[in-house]
This record gives C-alpha cells, sequence and structure tokens, in this order.
C-alpha cells in the first residue's frame, strides 16, 4: 500500500498561500498586516509605547475580495480565503 504526502506547495492551502515574494523581518512589539494600500505595516501594540505606525514592506499586494492577508511566521505574505464571503 502506498501512502501519498502532500508536497510542501499544498500544505497551505488549507491556512494559506503564499502571495507575497519579499520576506520582512520581525520585530518585537508590533502588529503585521497588509493595509488597504496593499503595503505590510507594522503597528505597535499597546504594551509598546515608543513605537510607530510604520510601512515596512516595499512590494504592493493585489488584494481580493473574499481573502484574509496576514504576514506569516516565515515572513511572507499569505491570504486565506474567508469563509463567509
Amino acid at each position: 500500500m502506498s501512502v501519498i504526502v502532500p508536497s510542501r506547495d499544498n500544505v497551505g492551502d488549507k491556512m494559506g498561500r503564499k502571495v507575497g515574494s519579499e520576506k520582512i523581518e520581525r520585530e518585537n512589539g508590533y502588529l503585521y498586516y497588509v493595509g488597504k494600500d496593499g503595503y505590510v505595516w507594522a503597528a505597535p501594540m499597546k504594551h509598546n509605547k515608543r513605537g510607530r505606525k510604520k510601512k515596512v514592506g516595499s512590494e504592493k499586494i493585489e488584494k481580493e475580495s473574499g481573502f484574509m492577508y496576514y504576514l506569516g511566521k516565515d515572513g511572507y505574505v499569505y491570504k486565506a480565503k474567508l469563509k463567509n464571503s
């Protein structure tokens, strides 16, 4: 009996699909998101008193309706299908 093991490319289908090619280095104390303008932004968390909101990516992501965009642990932008859209 043979067992089919999914490749690394197909594993992300449930959680999200990589859409960005730029790797972004994370800093402690910041929350990362893809803004309405399509760029990655870093916003300071509440405990980070000295931080300021800043644009951290130079790559523009073309956003589609019905998807959520986020910065993964590896530093790349991913998109995931929203359940109720």
